[in-house]
């Protein structure tokens, strides 16, 4: 059942080739709905003098502009990753990010304090949302990221400096690839 106010959304999906594997990123003409990952071909390996990139599958005719956001915000995360603090970042339209919950919150919070090539705790994490005590429900909060990437769960570590689970497990090697990145800054 549609809520009152809430309007239908025409979605366009972009696939990108990354290093990575395939991205999908999913939107309408208010926002990005969600990004996933679909870990079809393991991590490139970087080698040095070779950049990183994030090729377009699709056709970005008759995309709205915060897709064609999104991509261009991706594109810069593989190939210049430093350069992303300065990029808009496109508009979210996914419930999990409108809405006044805690995960909402955190997600938030991850955001705007958890810049490139830093981490965070789980713990800290839950402290800077309000909520010392809410670790596991920060933990659930990072599950359900809708926009993996743009906002970085990939950010949240373990008190003990462990990075943690990834995609519930299943992508922890995605984890390990993304903050390595993020500590080189992109350069080979």
């Amino acid at each position: 059942m549609k809520k009152q106010g809430e309007s239908q959304c025409t979605q366009k999906t972009i696939s990108l080739l990354s290093p990575l594997g395939t991205i999908q990123v999913s939107g309408c003409e208010n926002g990005v709905h969600t990004i996933q990952i679909l870990m079809d071909v393991a991590p490139a390996e970087r080698s040095s003098g070779a950049p990183l990139s994030c090729v377009v599958n699709d056709s970005l005719a008759e995309t709205s502009p915060e897709l064609q956001c999104c991509v261009e915000w991706l594109q810069a995360y593989f190939s210049e990753p430093q350069t992303t603090g300065s990029l808009p970042l496109p508009a979210f339209h996914h419930p999990a990010l409108l809405g006044d919950s805690f995960t909402s919150r955190v997600l938030q919070v991850l955001l705007r304090d958890v810049t490139f090539g830093k981490t965070v705790s789980y713990k800290r994490l839950a402290e800077m949302a309000g909520n010392p005590r809410a670790v596991r429900a920060v933990g659930g909060a990072m599950r359900r990221n809708p926009v993996p990437l743009l906002i970085p769960c990939h950010r949240v570590i373990s008190s003990t400096g462990q990075s943690g689970p990834y995609m519930s497990g299943k992508g922890n090697h995605l984890k390990q690839w993304l903050l390595t990145h993020e500590r080189q800054g992109g350069e080979g």
